[in-house]
């Protein structure tokens, strides 16, 4: 059974949403998915009811948006329908209700990336829909080319309840798309060094990993994944992964997130955040599950 039914792109008609259009086609084909996407008319550029040539205008400025991407799908072999949306509460609001009314799996939206990340993350619709959606959601830049299918998945593993339903997600993709998954687990050195008997310690955290990645390799392979690869690695972490993708071909990288109780915290500075803004490679950002927040946010990357 694929992972996804129906995916969600979102877009403007900017050259940003352009590429999350052509990502989404990509993930749509490969996991026979059908593809929605839509354009939300804020509320401050809908043209007063009373304005007939206005609206007609405005009417088709937007369909031409959504059609940009829409023949892109067509040609692609996607089944794919469109919509233009009033703004509700707010942008990010209207995009997760649609999803929500659509059953939509999984969102695909663009980031600025280097340049962009800080009004990307202080309050752009990409960070609202990051913080608040329940289903996955994968970000690329502008710059970011999809150019082949995704065969190679990538997960940094802590072994929290919130990296262990990334990793969930990542053995499901790596599994229906007969692909390479990648499982490491990152030895932060910057929190240890310094301190006494830190090569003891050191020991210790790869020796942890280690059982970690093991962890994950167990449940990889008891869902039929042939293809596993993966090591511990010392260093910064965000670092630490940018360079193992740059370095190992990945198509795709799967985290965690905590959800609107930790997203705060976990994007504000965090691994997933610096991760997103160095990366050209697609970021899927997994949801943890309900039933592991119990009890307050877990930690994790």
């Amino acid at each position: 059974m694929s992972p996804y039914d129906r995916l969600l792109v979102p877009t403007d008609g900017s050259t940003v949403a352009e590429a999350a259009g052509n990502t989404a086609i990509r993930f749509a084909r490969q996991f026979d998915a059908a593809l929605h996407v839509i354009h939300v008319l804020e509320s401050d550029e809908v043209p007063a009811a009373s304005d007939d040539d206005a609206a007609r205008e405005f009417d088709g400025r937007s369909e031409e948006v959504t059609s940009t991407i829409a023949e892109m799908a067509i040609d692609a072999g996607v089944d794919v329908q469109t919509a233009s949306l009033d703004e509700r509460e707010s942008v990010h609001d209207t995009i997760l209700e649609y999803a929500d009314e659509h059953e939509i799996d999984c969102i695909v939206m663009g980031t600025h990336g280097r340049t962009g990340l800080d009004r990307f993350i202080l309050g752009s619709v990409a960070e609202l829909t990051l913080r608040e959606a329940t289903i996955p959601v994968l970000t690329v830049h502008e710059d970011t080319v999809v150019e082949s299918a995704f065969d190679s998945f990538l997960v940094p593993t802590d072994g929290s309840s919130c990296a262990t339903t990334a990793a969930d997600h990542a053995i499901d993709l790596a599994r229906w798309t007969d692909g390479t998954l990648h499982v490491i687990n990152v030895v932060d050195i910057s929190a240890v060094w310094g301190g006494a008997n830190v090569a003891t310690i050191l020991d210790a955290l790869d020796e942890a990993g280690e059982q970690t990645l093991n962890d994950v390799r167990a449940r990889a392979k008891a869902a039929d994944v042939t293809a596993i690869e993966g090591a511990v690695l010392d260093g910064i972490p965000y670092r630490a992964i940018v360079e193992y993708v740059e370095e190992n071909d990945v198509d795709c990288i799967v985290m965690g997130t905590h959800g609107r109780t930790g997203l705060d915290r976990y994007l504000l500075g965090s691994v997933t955040e610096r991760v997103i803004r160095l990366t050209d490679v697609p970021v899927l950002t997994v949801r943890e599950r309900a039933t592991d927040t119990e009890g307050g946010p877990q930690d994790g990357y």
